[in-house]
């Protein structure tokens, strides 16, 4: 609140300016981040006030807009309805809140009957979320398999990628990801996640806490050791983690898949030959390889690059979540409890939290705007009476006929 006193100047009048807007939360992806790992230990962000507006008609700065940097394939929810707020995807930021708009000073409110308006309404909150952050990579396709069957072998030698690779169970312990490149205008990249054992959708082990970064891909390489040097049958192997894929979301299990019998340098023949014509007779495409000689690699790049030219891109989530409306037209309800009357009227909340209930002008102004609306007119129908206590939000009034 602001007038004008300046010399040789008569009747200056009212001249508060009106407060900056508060500043907005966006998101946007940066590649060369790989990890939601940050946020373990950064878990609060507050983005800037606007500023107060000023005497002379100045408006305040609006604050400066927070932009957080995630991981690509980045899912937002809404934490209490698990509503998807947005995907960052793309390399657009994405708005995930809004910054509360500014006050109005005084100045606002001048007219020829109020030509000294002594009050002046502060700005309105911006918005709060909690939220949730989930990483779904985006990957074309997705290695999986029981551990130690060669998935990371495989990926170090198709692609550019380095993962750890031992001779020890759960060898990987975080998704990698390898760009494959089939010729000098086409690639695709493949995700290796942890080895997946029986219970794994159950919690069992490693694999079901990565099983969210194959979500996406378009295609799955499915990695069966055929050697049999573990002591397990490598059907029953294959059977098993499919079993697991549907266990955790029926979809993964119906991806389109292409089998890969590993180890067949030091498998026997026959064996090799069974294994391939159960999977075909399952109606999946199976190819023998080596991971440690090269054998069979080129015809799996070749392969995989050819299916996945007849898929999909991969699947971008549409936001669901419904954003609360600053003010829902002018409707309200009003409820009747033991003689008290609560109103439910959110645009008005708003008003009344800009208004300084101490000021009597302010105060006439929230007056105004509650029998401009048809409140009053409804209290009345509904019968209240002096001195009812009267409940707007966290405000409670006494009605005063």
């Amino acid at each position: 609140m602001s007038f004008r006193r300046e010399k040789f100047v008569a009747a200056g009048g009212p001249d508060g300016g009106d407060g900056g807007k508060g500043a907005d939360i966006y998101m946007v992806s940066d590649d060369n981040l790989s990890s939601l790992i940050d946020f373990r230990y950064k878990k609060k962000f507050v983005a800037e006030n606007g500023m107060p507006g000023l005497g002379k008609n100045k408006t305040g700065r609006s604050g400066e807009t927070l932009v957080i940097k995630v991981p690509r394939g980045t899912i937002v929810r809404e934490r209490e309805s698990n509503s998807i707020i947005a995907d960052i995807s793309g390399d657009d930021p994405v708005l995930i809140a809004s910054g509360g708009k500014g006050g109005y000073g005084n100045k606002r409110f001048a007219s020829s009957t109020r030509q000294i308006p002594r009050f002046a309404k502060s700005g309105f909150p911006g918005e709060k979320l909690d939220v949730i952050l989930e990483l779904k990579l985006i990957a074309d396709v997705g290695l999986v398999g029981f551990p130690n069957v060669g998935k990371s072998s495989i990926l170090s030698a198709i692609s550019a990628a380095n993962p750890k690779i031992a001779n020890y169970h759960f060898t990987t312990l975080s998704p990698v990801l390898g760009v494959v490149k089939v010729d000098y205008m086409d690639s695709f990249v493949v995700a290796d996640v942890p080895g997946l054992i029986e219970g794994a959708s159950k919690g069992i082990g490693l694999g079901h806490e990565f099983l969210r970064h194959i979500d996406r891909c378009r295609l799955l390489l499915h990695v069966v050791d055929v050697s049999g040097i573990e002591g397990r049958d490598p059907y029953e192997d294959f059977l098993t983690i499919n079993s697991e894929l549907s266990h955790f979301d029926d979809k993964l299990a119906k991806k389109p898949m292409i089998v890969v019998a590993n180890k067949s340098d030091i498998a026997d023949r026959e064996k090799i030959t069974a294994f391939i014509q159960k999977v075909e007779l399952l109606g999946y495409a199976c190819l023998a390889v080596s991971a440690a000689t090269g054998e069979g690699l080129e015809t799996v790049i070749k392969t995989t690059a050819a299916k996945l030219k007849t898929l999909p891109l991969p699947q971008v989530y549409t936001p669901d979540y419904k954003r609360p409306e600053a003010e829902i037209g002018r409707k309200f309800d009003i409820k009747e409890i033991d003689n008290e009357y609560y109103i439910y009227a959110p645009w008005l909340e708003r008003i009344l939290e800009g208004t300084d209930v101490d000021n009597y002008e302010s105060l006439m102004y929230f007056q105004r705007a509650i029998s401009d609306s048809g409140i009053l007119a409804e209290l009345e129908k509904m019968g209240v009476a002096e001195e009812d206590t009267v409940h707007i939000g966290e405000f409670q009034f006494e009605y005063m006929d």
